[in-house]
């Protein structure tokens, strides 16, 4: 049994993605979104209470983005920037004093992590944050490539099992057993003290 991990001002958390297209129901809903709010907000309670770091990353596109079909992309039209769909979840706890990080906002360029082509990497180093714990969606895409920049960054990294979903179940598990063979951990949210 894993011993409990005691949250200190080196550990921060990031809230992958959870946006309302990407609720169940919304043009590329994941199976079971919408019932992670609920551990997530107990998980960004948890953090909020010590003071610690907290990022909420967000899909921001235009209009044209080329990940959608109509541009030669694979998903559906979501998160166009400042449409309902591309708000935060209904019910998501959005405490006082946290970070939004905007991704994907070129028409010409993907970005599944929060770390391409933003300043998470650099606020997290200025905070001196050294351990992430990571929530949300979607586990085998934008969970995934945030979590591997975040290994490649050098931080100790977390996957809180209980509050995250996948798009496909395999491929969700998959990509788990991916993110720990390059070191990160997977655990659960009830681990945290």
């Amino acid at each position: 049994m894993r011993p409990p991990i005691n949250l200190d001002k080196q550990c921060g958390l990031i809230v992958v993605d959870m946006q309302e297209d990407f609720m169940d129901g919304g043009p590329l809903g994941i199976p079971g979104a919408r019932d992670l709010i609920e551990p997530i907000n107990r998980v960004v309670s948890l953090f909020d209470k010590k003071g610690l770091a907290i990022f909420f990353t967000r899909d921001w596109h235009p209009s044209n983005h080329c990940s959608f079909k109509d541009y030669g992309g694979k998903w559906p039209v979501h998160c166009v920037s400042d449409t309902k769909g591309a708000s935060f979840a209904s019910g998501l706890l959005l405490p006082q004093r946290y970070q939004v990080i905007s991704k994907a906002t070129d028409a010409a360029e993907d970005a599944y992590s929060g770390f391409k082509g933003t300043d998470l990497g650099k606020l997290i180093s200025n905070m001196d944050v050294k351990k992430v714990f990571l929530v949300g969606v979607a586990t085998e895409y934008c969970v995934f490539e945030t979590a591997l920049d975040a290994i490649g960054l050098g931080l100790e990294t977390f996957i809180i099992g209980d509050c995250i979903s996948g798009v496909e179940e395999g491929k969700a598990q998959e990509a788990l057993h991916s993110l720990e063979e390059a070191g990160a951990f997977i655990i659960k949210s009830s681990d945290i003290k």
